[in-house]
């Protein structure tokens, strides 16, 4: 979902214009979750869509039907942004509910509050567990289970060991607009991480970090792009020592097998 040109000043005026709608807690989580159906029904519905953002139509009668269409359904912050979307302009009608759909996921993490990192976490366990049982990720993207079958999977797997927020944002990675679920998580630890003003960092390490040793990288990284650092952490005997660090496009790595690899590519020229 990469919004360019107008769609993206217009997704930049609204997510300002969310954040100064939104506090904490209940109302925000449904807001978010009001905002994924809300794009949902666009994507559902390409008359609606059209009309929404037709450039053509001046902005009163495009917010007009908006709140015709979602007065006494969702929450009022819910439709007074959605009517604002409505006035606004987008370069591709589809632009509309990728928007949309990125105000939930800010809403939602906007619900936790100071909890952000355990989100981020919760997330990224979560991503890895998907990533590492072939039985679940089959199960979630599988196209001939329903996704109402899919959500039953989650609630049974997280329950009320994570956060509500964590399970909102599991259910919606099932929608299909990220290529897949695990590519969706991703996308939302990166969202966590922002909300904070903090870059991610995914480290595959041989073994666990100490709490020290952790910390010394936390710091480095945090002096070396002036900005806190998120760091998650992943365990993988392939790397054999050393360490690999991935920040967005950056990739840091120190590991002995990229250096074995280096040493055989010389001996092999």
């Amino acid at each position: 979902m990469d919004l360019r040109g107008a769609s993206a000043d217009s997704h930049r005026e609204l997510a300002a214009d969310l954040r100064g709608r939104l506090g904490t807690g209940s109302h925000a989580e449904q807001v978010g979750g009001e905002l994924f159906t809300v794009a949902r029904l666009l994507r559902d519905e390409p008359s609606l869509r059209r009309v929404a953002t037709d450039v053509s139509l001046a902005a009163e009668p495009k917010q007009g039907l908006v709140r015709q269409v979602l007065e006494g359904k969702v929450d009022g912050a819910t439709l007074d942004v959605v009517a604002k979307a409505a006035g606004l302009r987008w370069t591709a009608s589809r632009d509309l509910p990728d928007a949309l759909e990125r105000l939930g996921e800010l809403a939602v993490v906007a619900s936790v509050g100071d909890q952000t990192d355990r989100l981020a976490d919760e997330v990224f366990g979560l991503s890895r567990m998907v990533t590492t049982a072939p039985e679940l990720r089959d199960a979630l993207s599988n196209p001939g289970r329903s996704r109402a079958d899919k959500e039953r999977l989650l609630d049974d797997l997280l329950g009320d060991k994570v956060l509500p927020a964590t399970l909102a944002l599991a259910k919606q990675a099932l929608a299909g607009t990220y290529r897949t679920v695990t590519a969706a998580l991703e996308h939302y630890r990166t969202v966590a991480a922002q909300a904070q003003g903090e870059y991610v960092a995914t480290v595959r390490v041989v073994a666990p970090l100490g709490d020290g040793d952790r910390q010394r990288l936390t710091a480095a990284l945090s002096r070396q792009y002036g900005r806190e650092i998120h760091v998650n952490e992943i365990v993988d005997p392939a790397v054999l020592g050393g360490l690999r660090v991935e920040i967005g496009d950056d990739v840091i790595d120190g590991t002995v097998s990229s250096r074995l690899d280096d040493a055989r590519r010389k001996l092999a020229g």
